[in-house]
C-alpha cells in the first residue's frame, strides 16, 4: 500500500511540476527563472503529504509563502508590479499543488483507487456529454465573457452525463456507493468540474493565451486537461473522508 501510494505521489509530483510551470509561463512570463524554481519547490511540497503528518504539509506551504515573499521583497524590480507578481507566485502554490495534493490523500483512503477512477469518470462523462449536447442544442450562452462556446444546455447535459457516469462506476467497480452517493457526487463534482474549466479559461483569457501549454499535441497543456479535476478532487476527498464510513 505504502509503495503504490508513493508511486502515485511521484506521478502527481510530475503532473504538478508541469502544471505549475505552465501556470507561471502564462502569468509571469518575464520571471521564468523564479517561476521554474517555484514550480519545482511547489510540486515537491506534495511529498510531505505522504508522511501522514499534517504538520509537514502546513510547514512546507508556510516556508514557500515566506521564502518567495522575501524573494519578492529583496529582488524588487518594478514596484508598481510587485504586489501583483507576488500574489501570482503564491496563487500558483494554492491553485496547483494544494488542490492536486488531495488526489494523493484520496489514494491513501481505504477505497482510494475507486474514488480516483470515480472522479475521472464523472469529469470525463460530463465533459463529453456537455460537448455533444452543447453542439447539438446549445443556444443560451453560459458565460460568454470567459468561454464564448459554452452553453447552459451543454452545462445541464454535462451534469446528466456525470450522473450516468457515476451509476456506471457503481455498477462496474464501486459497489459501495449508494444511489444517493452517485447522484450527490455526480452533481457536486460535475458542477465543480465545470467551474474549474471556466476558472482556467479566465486565467488564459486574462493572460491572452489560447492554451495553457503545448505538452499534449492538439489538446493544449497539462492545465487544460486538469482544470476540472483541480476543483473536483478536493471536494471528493472531503466527501469520502467525512460522509462515507
Amino acid at each position: 500500500m505504502k509503495a503504490t501510494a508513493f508511486q502515485f505521489s511521484l506521478l502527481v509530483f510530475l503532473v504538478a511540476l508541469a502544471g505549475l510551470d505552465e501556470f507561471y509561463r502564462m502569468t509571469l512570463p518575464a520571471r521564468r527563472g523564479e517561476g521554474r524554481v517555484a514550480a519545482l519547490l511547489g510540486a515537491a511540497a506534495l511529498f510531505t503529504i505522504f508522511t501522514g503528518n499534517p504538520v509537514y504539509p502546513l510547514m512546507a506551504l508556510t516556508l514557500l509563502v515566506l521564502g518567495f515573499s522575501l524573494i519578492s521583497l529583496f529582488r524588487l524590480q518594478e514596484i508598481r508590479q510587485a504586489a501583483a507578481d507576488s500574489a501570482l507566485v503564491l496563487m500558483g502554490f494554492l491553485y496547483v499543488p494544494l488542490l492536486l495534493s488531495h488526489l494523493v490523500m484520496i489514494r491513501m483512503l481505504p477505497h482510494g483507487v475507486p474514488w480516483l477512477f470515480l472522479i475521472m469518470v464523472i469529469v470525463m462523462t460530463g465533459d463529453s456529454a456537455a460537448y455533444y449536447v452543447g453542439s447539438s442544442f446549445g443556444k443560451t450562452k453560459l458565460y460568454p465573457a470567459v468561454s464564448p462556446k459554452k452553453s447552459v444546455e451543454g452545462s445541464l447535459g454535462g451534469l446528466a452525463g456525470s450522473v450516468c457516469g457515476a451509476f456506471v462506476a457503481k455498477a462496474i467497480f464501486f459497489p459501495e456507493l449508494t444511489p444517493v452517493d452517485c447522484i450527490a457526487t455526480a452533481l457536486v463534482l460535475g458542477v465543480l468540474g465545470q467551474l474549474g474549466d471556466l476558472f482556467e479559461s479566465l486565467i488564459k483569457r486574462s493572460c491572452g493565451v489560447k492554451d495553457s501549454g503545448s505538452i499534449i499535441p492538439g489538446h493544449g497543456g497539462i492545465l487544460d486537461r486538469l482544470d476540472s479535476i483541480l476543483f473536483a478532487g478536493p471536494v471528493a476527498f472531503y466527501y469520502a473522508y467525512f460522509l462515507l464510513p
